[in-house]
């Protein structure tokens, strides 16, 4: 899904960071807000760490629906720090209540038991070390202190009637993404990562966007967007090999067939963890 920018060094980011891209996750971010937070709480929590923060979509949601939350936001773009910059001065309301800091997930620049909470969104897909940033995040957190975690679990997705570009396509996508030490099926895997991370009280659940003529405006919604999320990697994939412009162009087309199809179903999970620290 992609919320943020790799946050380890020297890994190469599948989205980029034009600001089209920024507009996307903020886009992105409101899309499944009330699908990814159905069961977060914070409300006890006052000093939130936010990793791969991004361009401050998902910070804004949680400071909304958080109003004691503090949050430190770190991540490794200074592009995607400064459009989070931008976003969030934007809100008035919001001043004083969070900080930006670039740093390397892997490395973070905080001494231990600095926090009380932590929120990791679409952030271990692009990292090369899922187990290292999971230590880190341990560190930083005192005990007692949740932490949620919502990964992707691009195995899952599925697009009806059947589009051959779009399916070609997507598993170019997660090659890509494979190859560059990244992990498009990480969301499965979440609850053994916590588990040898050291931490307790791991619960996953399975989350999903699924619409069919139950929904027809959200489904048509999501399909648009779907294709935005495709179309956001599509120079690295035609630079890399990966895809030709044809099956680029016949991806965007087939996009366009099952968006206007009055029988269409869109589907797919993702896997959303939390365990405390003690």
């Amino acid at each position: 899904m992609s919320d943020t920018s790799s946050s380890c060094s020297d890994f190469p980011y599948l989205h980029g960071f034009s600001s089209t891209e920024q507009a996307r996750l903020v886009k992105q971010a409101r899309l499944a807000e009330s699908t990814i937070f159905h069961n977060i709480d914070y409300s006890n929590a006052r000093r939130l760490l936010e990793v791969g923060s991004g361009v401050g979509a998902q910070t804004e949601i949680l400071l909304r629906r958080f109003p004691e939350l503090h949050a430190t936001c770190v991540d490794l773009n200074e592009a995607q720090l400064d459009a989070a910059r931008t976003n969030l001065d934007a809100m008035p309301w919001m001043k004083g209540r969070y900080e930006l800091h670039q740093a390397d997930a892997t490395s973070l620049p905080f001494e231990a038991r600095s926090f009380d909470a932590a929120f990791l969104c679409w952030v271990l897909e692009h990292v090369p070390s899922p187990s290292r940033v999971l230590n880190e995040v341990r560190r930083v957190l005192a005990p007692g202190s949740p932490v949620y975690i919502t990964e992707v679990m691009n195995s899952s997705f599925l697009l009806d009637p059947y589009s051959p570009n779009v399916w070609r396509y997507w598993m170019a996508f997660n090659d890509f993404q494979y190859d560059s030490g990244g992990d498009p099926f990480v969301g499965a895997k979440l609850g053994n990562l916590l588990l040898a991370g050291g931490f307790r009280d791991v619960t996953t659940d399975v989350k999903t966007f699924y619409f069919d003529n139950r929904e027809p405006a959200r489904r048509k919604t999501m399909i648009a967007f779907w294709e935005e999320l495709l179309l956001s990697a599509a120079d690295q994939l035609i630079e890399a090999g990966k895809v030709t412009q044809e099956v680029v162009d016949g991806m965007r087309r087939e996009m366009h067939q099952v968006q206007n199809d009055p029988d269409a179903v869109f589907f797919y999970a993702f896997v959303q963890a939390r365990a405390v620290v003690y």
